[in-house]
């Protein structure tokens, strides 16, 4: 069915691939794991006919017979237009003429901005309302389907892209890390689906960490460096060694940081009393409060759809209905001179989406660099002070040597502790950690979550550190806000 024989791939001027041996036969569905950088990606593009070996050959099916689910809108130029900037996924306005879910799935998009629907002409439906029904149900996206793209969650996100690949009834359905950023539930959810999935005439090729491997995955590839490292059959028989217990800080780095405290003076980073905010007469946000104080260390958790992304876009000041809320940040009250670029001067913010409004050819060293300005790439010349600091936090984050590589040629694991540089260059007051770790491996989850424990200690940061993973919080976390349908179900201590 597929086979590839002796593949080698490049980026760039690098060898992502060597020498791939690979078979796949009826019936069987694989996950393809390893460390990150390992070419997990690059593989499934190759099996995808995205990417073409310039050693060795690959046999794969027709592209009809292939659905590579998206990781976000970019497939669609329309669709990508209309979240193209940040704080489009929070502008209520914007969110009226954005398309929907089912536009989406029928292809049937207006282009952003229409005044006139009669002056376009848009394409029959390709799918029933049976077929479109039954999909939906499957991936429980039913009650989405009216709702415009922009106010999804990640997951709902997620689940809206898996149903549109199931819609064209592949023969091959590939999926790249597709638990990354879903809920317990959902992530229950989508191992049922991938399940009844490869009960189909579907098969199933995944790349996902060695927690995450559905029932139906009949084998595993492991990579290391490019390279096969090991290939597995049921039953699966391995372990993740976990990460070396060591100092990660480097004290020459530290010590400088530590001379240069930010300068900001304030009691309550987040001081925000009953909450609302709503789009389409549904409150998304209803009655919250919370007091972050300055240095307290929070976990913000809850499922998909909660109210999380919308909580935090008022804390990042991008959300428009933050002025029609009674809340301050950094002892600020919202709307009383204070600039957007103020509040975020003080916050250094990782985002599962960052990465989207990024020049994908970007060097490393601007991204990390454009953290001082919070723009998307480097616009301004570094004094040499401030290159040194870039320098320093691509030493500690381990990523010096990818310092002249662009952004694209990058695993996504490596792009998220690029991003972290990025928020960390600044020396913000408030740490802002959305979901840090998707994409990264065990053992690199676990050198994260202590390089971050130890940062924050070491520099008594304030921290809200987002996830749906309890063992990717750093210890130092001691507080926890738990949202569902937009509202406070648990607020106060932590209990590890």
């Amino acid at each position: 069915m597929i086979e590839l024989h002796k593949v080698s791939v490049q980026k760039g001027d690098r060898t992502v691939l060597h020498n791939i041996n690979w078979q796949i036969k009826e019936n069987e569905n694989w996950a393809i794991i390893g460390g990150n950088g390992a070419g997990k990606t690059t593989l499934l593009d190759v099996i995808a006919g995205k990417i073409f070996p310039y050693k060795g050959t690959a046999h794969t099916p027709h592209y009809s017979q292939i659905a590579f689910v998206a990781k976000d809108y970019s497939f669609n130029r329309i669709v990508q237009s209309a979240t193209q900037y940040y704080q489009q996924r929070f502008n209520s306005m914007d969110a009226e003429i954005a398309p929907t879910v089912i536009e989406i799935l029928q292809n049937r998009i207006k282009p952003v901005g229409t005044v006139d629907e009669k002056s376009v002409k848009l394409p029959p439906p390709e799918f029933s309302d049976e077929e479109i029904a039954k999909v939906a149900d499957l991936l429980k996206i039913n009650h989405l389907l009216g709702r415009s793209i922009v106010t999804l969650s990640n997951g709902e996100t997620r689940r809206t892209l898996i149903t549109l690949s199931l819609l064209k009834k592949p023969k091959f359905l590939l999926l790249d890390n597709p638990f990354i950023g879903l809920d317990t539930e959902s992530r229950h959810t989508l191992h049922e689906v991938l399940n009844q999935v490869a009960q189909s005439d579907i098969q199933v090729i995944i790349v996902s960490s060695s927690r995450e491997i559905p029932e139906c995955i009949t084998h595993l590839i492991e990579l290391k460096e490019g390279e096969v490292r090991k290939i597995y059959t049921k039953p699966f028989q391995f372990i993740d060694k976990g990460s070396k217990k060591e100092k990660l800080l480097y004290p020459e780095i530290l010590e400088k940081i530590e001379s240069n405290p930010p300068d900001h003076v304030f009691e309550y980073a987040i001081n925000m009393r009953n909450i609302v905010v709503t789009y389409k007469n549904k409150n998304v946000l209803d009655g919250v409060n919370w007091q972050v104080k300055k240095q307290e260390k929070w976990a913000l958790m809850g499922p998909n759809g909660s109210g999380k992304s919308t909580l935090l876009s008022l804390i990042t000041a991008d959300n428009p209905q933050g002025y029609q809320n009674d809340y301050e940040l950094f002892d600020w009250k919202r709307g009383t001179g204070e600039s957007i670029w103020d509040i975020k001067q003080r916050i250094g913010y990782v985002s599962p989406e960052l990465h989207l409004y990024f020049n994908r050819h970007t060097e490393v060293w601007k991204a990390v660099a454009s953290g001082f300005f919070d723009s998307a790439g480097l616009f301004k010349k570094l004094t040499p002070e401030e290159y040194e600091i870039v320098e320093d936090y691509m030493k500690l984050l381990n990523i010096q040597h990818l310092a002249n590589r662009q952004i694209i040629q990058l695993s996504s694991g490596e792009q998220r502790q690029v991003f972290l540089a990025r928020a960390l260059v600044k020396n913000p007051s408030l740490l802002l950690l959305d979901e840090p770790c998707q994409g990264l491996d065990y053992n690199h989850m676990v050198y994260f979550r202590e390089l971050v424990n130890e940062l924050v200690i070491a520099l008594n940061k304030t921290l809200v550190y987002v996830t749906h993973y309890p063992d990717e919080i750093p210890a130092c976390v001691d507080k926890i806000i738990r949202l569902e349908n937009g509202k406070t179900v648990e607020v106060g201590e932590r209990k590890v």
